[in-house]
């Protein structure tokens, strides 16, 4: 009896510790889904909330940003991001760390030239006071 109530105990605990995990996952993508409305969106003061001071953003063409310039990129029209759709994405938490690696569909312009690009992306972010922000950006064309 006492194994009995002992194993279903150790299930529940699994079962609510699985379904933690799986909600602090959705969590991150569901930010990162914000993250990229805000970037079509042109919503630069939503996005200062949501980028860590320390930001290095590297486009698929090896520009790299950090947030002053790449929140101003975005607010005087260089780079406009019409649609950012994401394919697929997979979380790994380290603490108060994310890791998510994912593809998306990003169209736009960049000075005043079209783009279509799919991407495959690595994306880091950290918790703080209790928002995950984007610390690191990555991406790459995918042909």
């Amino acid at each position: 009896m006492r194994l009995n109530l002992a194993c279903l105990l150790l299930l529940a605990f699994h079962a609510t510790l699985l379904a933690q995990t799986k909600k602090g996952e959705q969590n991150i993508l569901d930010t990162e889904l914000r993250r990229f409305e805000a970037m079509t969106r042109k919503d630069t003061a939503l996005l200062r909330s949501m980028l860590a001071g320390e930001l290095t953003y590297m486009h698929s063409n090896a520009l790299t940003e950090r947030k002053s310039e790449h929140l101003e990129a975005i607010a005087s029209g260089r780079i406009v991001y019409e649609k950012m759709t994401r394919e697929q994405a997979q979380v790994r938490r380290y603490g108060k760390t994310a890791i998510v690696n994912g593809v998306a569909q990003v169209r736009g312009m960049l000075n005043q030239n079209s783009f279509e690009l799919r991407l495959g992306y690595t994306a880091v972010y950290r918790k703080k006071r209790g928002s995950w922000r984007l610390v690191n950006w990555q991406s790459t064309r995918i042909p």
